[in-house]
């Protein structure tokens, strides 16, 4: 099943990654500047651990 949804933001991704040649840290580094002038609040959570369950 086709989901035009989820086919334009592969489009819009795929074309946000060409501009900086498919380099992860260019890209990274340019959605962290986004993030910081958007405007929303920026949430982040700290980690949570998993308790391990006792061995029975």
């Amino acid at each position: 099943m086709r989901d035009p949804i989820v086919e334009e933001i592969r489009k819009i991704r795929e074309a946000h990654a060409a501009k900086f040649q498919f380099d992860l840290q260019a890209i990274c580094e340019d959605l962290r500047k986004k993030e910081k002038t958007c405007g929303h609040a920026i949430v982040s959570l700290s980690p949570k651990r998993i308790l391990e369950k006792p061995v029975e």
